[in-house]
């Protein structure tokens, strides 16, 4: 659980400089990070949709990816805050696409092809894999990881630091903006 005050400079951060009105922000969050995460997902009044298609399995559904708009002043946003940052929940972002094509375009990377052409599940939207991922990208990978999206944000390995990354002249631009309270650990 984070202190109120990083819970506020989290989403200052978050919704602050958007380029235009209707630039919407997301999350991904991985269900299978904590059993109280697919519940909130659940009982959200947000836009929401999983990342994975067609009828699952209960225990598919409690451990799967859930793409989540949030709003600026939503209770379903300051749990995700409270209860998710620093502990690898998810991933945030901006964008100005709306939810089917953002869907479209994150479950193109859930499975990937490993060198000896075995499929493998990508968890790109695990906060510890986006922050080791994306500085390894070239510009073309940029632009397809990127696609709709503007910006990704997420927790440093301190989760007293807030990581910004978006695309400048064709390459990652990285950004650490230092939060002011701690975090406790869970």
């Amino acid at each position: 659980m984070i202190a109120k005050s990083t819970r506020e400079m989290v989403l200052d951060k978050l919704f602050r400089a958007r380029s235009s009105g209707r630039t919407g922000v997301w999350v991904i969050l991985d269900a299978a990070r904590d059993k109280r995460i697919f519940g909130a997902v659940d009982g959200s009044y947000a836009e929401k949709c999983c990342l994975y298609s067609g009828v699952l399995p209960w225990q598919l559904q409690m451990a799967a990816p859930y793409l989540v708009q949030l709003k600026r002043d939503d209770r379903f946003t300051e749990f995700v805050i409270d209860h998710g940052w620093g502990q690898a929940w998810g991933i945030f972002l901006r964008s100005e696409a709306d939810v089917t094509t953002l869907r479209r375009h994150f479950r193109g990377f859930l499975r990937v092809r490993d060198t000896a052409g075995r499929r493998l599940i990508f968890r790109y939207y695990d906060p510890r894999v986006l922050r080791v991922y994306l500085p390894t990208c070239t510009p073309d990978e940029l632009r397809t990881i990127y696609g709709p999206v503007d910006q990704f944000l997420c927790e440093a390995e301190d989760p007293g630091t807030l990581l910004e990354y978006r695309i400048d002249k064709h390459q990652l631009s990285e950004t650490r903006v230092p939060l002011e309270a701690g975090v406790s650990s869970a």
